[in-house]
C-alpha cells in the first residue's frame, strides 16, 4: 500500500492567501495532479525534457498544496531524470497514479472537513 502524506500547515497557508478562492484553486490542482501525472507517464522513457518538466510542475504543484508524499516522488522521478538514471525514475513513476489518486482523497476529505 503507498503511504499518502498531506502537510496540513501548507494547506492551511494556502487556505489563508487564497480565501474565498481557494476551495477552486483546491479543486483545480487536484485536476492538475492528474493530468501531470498521466503527461509524467506517458513521456517517461521517450522524451526526457518533457517528463522532467511535468513531473517538476507535479512536484512544484504538489508542495505548495501540501501532498508531500506526492511532491517526494515526483521529485524522486525527476532527480533520477536529470542523472539519467532511467531506471530508476520508471521504479519511482509506478507509484505515481497512487500518490496522485490517494492525495486527490486526503486533500479533498481535508476540505469536506474545513
Amino acid at each position: 500500500m503507498t503511504e499518502i502524506n498531506i502537510d496540513t500547515s501548507a494547506l492551511e497557508s494556502m487556505e489563508s492567501l487564497l480565501g474565498e478562492q481557494f476551495a477552486d484553486t483546491l479543486d483545480f490542482c487536484c485536476t492538475e495532479f492528474e493530468r501531470l501525472g498521466s503527461e509524467v507517464l506517458a513521456t517517461i522513457g521517450r522524451d526526457k525534457e518533457a517528463a522532467i518538466r511535468h513531473s517538476h510542475s507535479l512536484k512544484s504543484n504538489a508542495a505548495q498544496f501540501g501532498a508531500s508524499s506526492l511532491a517526494e516522488v515526483s521529485r524522486v522521478i525527476e532527480q533520477n531524470l536529470n542523472l539519467d538514471n532511467l531506471a530508476e525514475a520508471i521504479d519511482a513513476s509506478n507509484s505515481l497514479m497512487a500518490q496522485v489518486t490517494g492525495s486527490q482523497a486526503k486533500l479533498n476529505e481535508w476540505l469536506a472537513s474545513r
